[in-house]
Order: structure tokens, then C-alpha cells, then sequence
């Protein structure tokens, strides 16, 4: 075999397993390039993104604390139980938990208490409405020198709850009394931090709306408990790795920041050079440098 054949034919076998590795991963056909890491931008149905994350090292640690993915379903922990997570709306920094023993129109039944850690990067927004039903008469929600029930608009609340069928769940007729619900006004009345203690507070169940979608009709009412977040931690490196491609995380027991990139390495810059994007499209640039002679 001549010189110049030898030098070909050894280039081809260079260039075999990286047009073997390009054949490979090329996304012509469509599909998302699988994530060597832990970390996805998705959990279920509902959008990842800073500073949550999907698995460990992903998303801030502040965060990782009280927002994990399991089993599809991304959940939001307090001291007072696990709750699923229904949306999240990143361009206001808010969340929106579901708590399942929680009542509803459709259906009421006994509730457990709700609370929120006063040093978590969580807090109400003004948008949620508490109302507690099936509250004994001598609660101390009722009472007078407290006034932590909302006597005004909460009236038309209670009556709407009290409208729905489901409030036979709790041991109520239809259309009950509402003297025995109450809009509550404010969660530091009672407990320490953001606490509803229901036992404490002498009540079976508790509802919270967060948004009205029909006024009139309580059945078009939104359900659940809306949280704003602490955006702040949104950091320019943080940035510029979303930007190259990659998910902002943390790693090594400093948690230091770290950039996750698609093919699974982790930077502490950004993921520009890896090849991978987030749209799903790969371009890699293989240099090839054939010496003749």
C-alpha cells in the first residue's frame, strides 16, 4: 500500500466513530436528545425552570428544600405535609399548591392544617382567600375583640360555599347556616408564621380560592393556595448558562453554582462548546486535520 493510501485509509477509521456519534444523536427525526444528567426542564406536565429543579443539584438549594419531582409530579413540602404543585407562572414568581384533603365545591370533607416556614423563600399573595367551615360556635375565630373573620363581602363567600352539595361532606345540609363559617382574615391571628391550625381553631375543614372565575357561580371558583416566590436569586451566571442551552444547579458541599449541560457535563460558566440546545436541534463541529506525506 502506497504512502498516500495508508494516510487515507487512517483517516477514515479517525472519522468512522465521529460520524458514527453524529448519525447517532442527530435530531432529524424530531425526537428531544436525551439528558445524561438528572436534570429535566420538565416535570410531568408542568414547565422546570429556575431556580426550581427536577432532581438533586438541580435548580437553587435554597429551593430543592421544599420543591422536588417525584414520580412525575412536582411537589411543594411544608412542616404540615406534601402537596402537589398545579402551575407555576414564572413572569410573577408564583406557584399554585393543591392540597388533596383541601375542600371544594364539588366536594368537602374533613381537612388537615396548613403552614408555611417563616425562613422559606415562600410567602401568601393577597389574592388568596381562606375560609374555614364547620367551625364550632365557640371558636375563637368568633371572637369579637379578634375580629378575624370577615364579616363584609366574606358573608357572600360563605354562603356560596355553603350553597354547594358537597358541603354534606362535612356533616352540613345544603344551604346551612353560615354561622359556622368564617372568611379568615388573617393567618398571624392565631399560631405562630403562617399557620392555619384547624384542631386549635375548633373548624373541620378549610377552602382556599384564589381566583374568582364566575363570582356568582362557586362551582367556577379556582381552588388552592398561591405562593409567591423569591426571584431574586436569579443570577447573570445563572443567566448565561440558560442562555448557552444548560439548567442552572449546584454541586459539591459548598452548593456551589453549576451549570448542566445536555450531554451531562457540568460547568461552572455555561454550556457553549457542547453542542446541545434546548430547541432539541445539535450542531456539532468537527475539526479534522489530515496530514498527507
Amino acid at each position: 500500500m502506497s504512502p498516500l493510501a495508508a494516510a487515507f485509509f487512517i483517516s477514515i477509521l479517525f472519522l468512522l466513530p465521529q460520524l458514527h456519534k453524529v448519525c447517532a444523536a442527530s435530531p432529524a427525526d424530531g425526537r428531544t436528545i436525551p439528558t445524561r444528567g438528572t436534570c429535566k426542564n420538565t416535570c410531568g406536565t408542568i414547565p422546570v425552570m429556575f431556580p426550581f429543579g427536577t432532581g438533586f443539584g438541580c435548580g437553587h438549594p435554597y429551593f430543592a428544600r421544599y420543591v422536588k419531582c417525584n414520580a412525575g409530579t412536582l411537589q411543594f413540602s411544608t412542616g404540615t405535609g406534601i402537596y402537589p404543585v398545579s402551575s407555576i407562572d414564572y413572569p410573577t414568581s408564583t406557584i399554585v399548591v393543591a392540597d388533596p384533603f383541601m375542600s371544594t365545591c364539588s366536594s368537602m370533607q374533613n381537612s388537615g392544617s396548613f403552614s408555611l416556614d417563616r425562613t422559606s423563600p415562600f410567602t401568601l399573595t393577597g389574592s388568596n382567600i381562606f375560609v374555614l367551615l364547620g367551625c364550632s360556635t365557640t371558636s375563637p375565630v368568633f371572637d369579637p375583640s379578634e375580629d378575624l373573620c370577615d364579616t363584609g363581602s366574606g358573608s357572600r363567600v360563605c354562603s356560596g360555599l355553603y350553597s354547594c352539595k358537597g358541603v354534606t361532606g362535612i356533616g352540613l345540609p345544603q344551604n346551612a347556616p353560615t354561622s359556622t363559617c368564617c372568611v379568615y382574615d388573617s393567618l398571624m391571628g392565631i399560631g405562630s408564621g403562617y399557620s392555619l391550625d384547624l384542631p386549635k381553631l375548633q373548624c373541620s375543614s378549610y377552602s382556599s380560592i384564589y381566583e374568582f372565575g364566575d363570582e356568582g357561580d362557586p362551582m367556577k371558583w379556582k381552588f388552592g393556595i398561591s405562593l409567591q416566590y423569591n426571584d431574586s436569586y436569579y443570577t447573570p451566571a445563572c443567566k448565561d448558562c440558560e442562555t448557552s442551552g444548560g439548567l442552572c444547579g449546584f454541586s459539591g458541599p459548598d452548593e456551589s453554582f453549576s451549570c448542566i449541560c445536555r450531554d451531562g457535563v457540568n460547568t461552572t460558566t455555561n454550556c457553549f462548546g457542547h453542542g446541545y440546545t434546548w430547541s432539541g436541534a445539535w450542531e456539532p463541529k468537527i475539526q479534522t486535520k489530515t496530514s498527507i506525506g
